[in-house]
């Protein structure tokens, strides 16, 4: 009887060259993180439901990859790492003087929709800076993110920053109910403007209305402040984000910068600047992160916060990255196992390896199957060389 043999839907088996990928930039952004004063951190795989219930506002529980322990109690698989490292913050880390610079390198786990194509496995490197609120830390943010895109091998990419309290002014003055006021939310992160409209009729003499409608619309480069103005009137979330650019800008940082009011993230823990980064060749954001001043606070500490993660598959998806090439097999003697390994060792990684065959013929037939063009052949009377 044939069995067939599968993997679970959104995970995926990752060879060679991905794998390559997967470090190279995991080994860029853990680097940088440290160089700026950032210490790891790590937190378990599977945490419990409740602790993801106690941060307020978590991702739909529809999205969460549920296991019920000995106990009964239903536990989560990883689905977020900013409110575990919240609950770290406010619990094992309490007596650590604040601000708190951590970082992590660890993945998540989502339930997409079914035959969706997405991926319920999303490694992840990321930072959160704790106890530290106002523009200066906002700014170390964002240039951070923008820092660590470019220290990945990027070079097309752009970040885009909006603010959570914007959406919260201008939908302010709808007066809906909690459940369309979601499902706005919904609608205007997803940019479906027809369905935004549909949901609009109603409220269409409310003074709101038109700026909700067109808040999808609102993104692009610094003018995109002066529009949100003419529709929405003089906002404070505007004029933070117009400061922030403004120092960026001086530092340099102006170019990657760009903006997107109709930015609500899906987790709404999120309380002032979110951002996300966006790399030529990916599908969808490959960096996601903002402000969170309540979060840390639901687990015992007051303490604001902020914080980004990337998506490390995503990055490396925009890279180039090459195996290396097996140029050389070692044919040895076993009592010439130190040289053989010495020559091993001395060549690049991945363009030589050991013969495990006895005898020379079988080491020859396995170099041409590998298509190596050349054995070292060690023996106690020397080395040489056979072109194959």
């Amino acid at each position: 009887m044939k069995y067939n043999i599968s993997i679970p839907e959104g995970t995926r088996d990752r060879l060679y060259a991905e794998c390559r990928e997967r470090r190279q930039v995991q080994g860029a952004l853990t680097a940088l993180f440290r160089r700026r004063g950032y210490a790891e951190v790590s937190t378990p795989e599977v945490e419990f439901y409740d602790m993801f219930l106690q941060s307020g506002s978590p991702l739909p529980q529809e999205s969460m990859l549920k296991v019920i322990d000995r106990s009964g109690k239903i536990m989560v698989m990883r689905p977020d790492s900013t409110t575990p490292i919240a609950r770290v913050a406010a619990t094992r880390l309490k007596s650590v003087p604040l601000p708190q610079r951590l970082y992590y390198d660890q993945s998540v786990f989502r339930s997409g929709l079914a035959h969706a194509g997405g991926s319920s496995e999303v490694a992840q490197c990321g930072v959160e800076m704790i106890g530290a609120m106002g523009a200066k830390a906002d700014l170390e943010m964002v240039a951070l993110a923008v820092d660590a895109l470019a220290a990945c091998g990027l070079e097309n990419f752009h970040i885009e920053l909006g603010h959570a309290g914007f959406f919260r002014e201008v939908a302010a003055g709808m007066a809906m109910p909690p459940q369309e006021l979601e499902r706005l939310r919904t609608l205007v992160e997803g940019k479906n403007y027809a369905a935004l409209n549909d949901l609009l009729q109603d409220y269409q003499d409310r003074p709101a209305c038109a700026a909700l409608r067109r808040l999808p619309y609102l993104f692009g480069g610094v003018e995109t402040l002066a529009e949100a103005r003419r529709l929405a009137g003089e906002s404070p979330a505007l004029d933070y984000l117009e400061g922030l650019y403004r120092a960026l800008d001086g530092a340099g940082y102006g170019r990657y910068v760009r903006f997107d009011l109709g930015l609500v993230h899906q987790i709404d823990y999120y309380t002032g600047v979110i951002f996300r980064g966006y790399a030529e060749g990916a599908g969808a954001p490959v960096l996601s992160g903002g402000r969170y001043d309540s979060l840390v606070e639901r687990f015992g500490r007051k303490a604001e916060a902020t914080g980004f993660a990337v998506d490390v598959d995503g990055v490396g998806a925009c890279l180039t990255v090459t195996v290396p090439k097996l140029e050389t097999v070692v044919h040895y003697d076993t009592r010439c196992l130190a040289q053989a390994l010495a020559a091993v060792d001395a060549r690049p990684a991945g363009t030589c390896e050991l013969s495990p065959c006895r005898t020379l013929e079988s080491t020859l037939n396995l170099a041409r199957e590998k298509g190596v063009s050349s054995v070292l052949v060690l023996e106690e009377s020397g080395e040489r060389w056979i072109e194959v």
